[in-house]
């Protein structure tokens, strides 16, 4: 999608959730997403590269930057659909991926979006769901930095080996056991 033309009254939203192979087909099926891109946020390195990110020496995340709509879905709703995604117990990384860059975060752009996302943190630690607390940070947004092609739309571009890296994460147990039938109400509004 061409967004040079982007809509300014578009939105951003940067989610940190372990591997982005696996954050970015529940964002992209979304009314209102207009863009969802893998990239890096939060390291000290210019211009990483994903074998930089990977050897956990780069202090980057693995990140998704989500171009929306405000008027068609609110960031509390994407808020909502991150939770869904990772085990907010975990500051250690992601199922399977285990290191810094897989650790679960939210990146806010703004002081609207780092009030909203402290609330939505403090309801789900405060709502029994996991029997640990939710350690998922929240930061402040700094340079993004698109991933290599390789890894953008992965789960569209290799579906065979998303599916089989996917099947083993652990993470759709996790889901399953901590959100069971709950975790289709946000796809269903």
């Amino acid at each position: 999608m061409n967004l040079d033309n982007i809509n300014t009254t578009y939105s951003t939203a940067i989610f940190a959730g372990g591997c982005f192979w696996c954050m970015v087909s529940p964002f992209d099926i979304l009314d209102g997403i207009i863009e969802v891109k893998s990239g890096y946020m939060g390291g000290h390195l210019e211009n990483p590269t994903y074998k930089d990110v990977k050897s956990q020496t780069s202090g980057h995340f693995e990140v998704i930057k989500i171009t929306y709509d405000p008027k068609v879905i609110s960031y509390e709703k994407l808020l909502q659909a991150f939770w869904r995604q990772i085990n907010p117990m975990d500051d250690e990384g992601q199922f399977q991926d285990r290191g810094s860059s897989y650790r679960a975060a939210i990146f806010y752009t703004n002081e609207e979006q780092k009030t909203v996302a402290e609330e939505s943190k403090k309801e789900l630690n405060e709502s029994g769901r996991f029997p640990d607390a939710v350690v998922t940070r929240i930061l402040p947004a700094s340079k993004f930095y698109d991933a290599e092609e390789f890894h953008q739309d992965f789960y569209k571009k290799s579906p065979v080996e998303y599916k089989k890296d996917r099947s083993i994460s652990g993470r759709d147990e996790f889901i399953q056991q901590y959100w069971g039938e709950d975790y289709y109400s946000i796809y269903e509004e």
